[in-house]
């Protein structure tokens, strides 16, 4: 990851850390580099609690509880689903009773072909707290691998802007 933002996930974890906030992640089409990006800071384990890859599209619903009725109609790649998978990560990887402060996840089409009608490119990423889930749309360019990076990239960028903080 390029250094300016490798520095944003650092602001982003110490920011974390400061506040005491805990953070979930669940991936699809990142594969865990979302949570391999935060737990390469120093001192992350304070606070990502886990991640969950559910790369299939059953797991979706089976260990995150996405609306197996939603899968069925709009396919794993809609916003509705990203909204659900970061508030079922958020409560499913809670400790000791404890929902994560913070789900983040992931779920789009890398490539190299369309996917349930999607073009390659077309990202979600879903934030949830305690207050509610919100999901944001990304239409991204490039390899299956720098779709990959990118929308770790920006779904580091989301959290900041969640954690009201200024990364560049």
């Amino acid at each position: 990851m390029p250094s300016a933002e490798r520095d944003g996930t650092v602001r982003v974890v110490r920011a974390l850390i400061d506040r005491g906030l805990t953070i979930a992640v669940a991936e699809s089409l990142t594969g865990g580099m979302l949570t391999a990006e935060l737990t390469s800071v120093p001192g992350a384990s304070a606070v990502v609690l886990g991640g969950a890859v559910v790369y299939a599209t059953e797991l979706k619903h089976s260990l995150l509880g996405v609306d197996a009725a939603l899968l069925a109609a709009e396919g794993p790649v809609h916003p509705k689903v990203a909204r659900q998978l970061a508030a079922g990560v958020r409560e499913r990887l809670a400790v000791d009773g404890r929902p994560a402060d913070l789900g983040v996840a992931t779920t789009g089409v890398a490539g190299p072909d369309p996917q349930g009608g999607q073009p390659v490119g077309t990202v979600y990423l879903g934030i949830a707290t305690a207050a509610g889930a919100r999901s944001i749309a990304l239409s991204l360019s490039g390899n299956r691998e720098e779709i990959r990076r990118r929308t770790v990239a920006e779904a580091v960028g989301a959290l900041a802007s969640e954690l009201g903080i200024t990364i560049v």
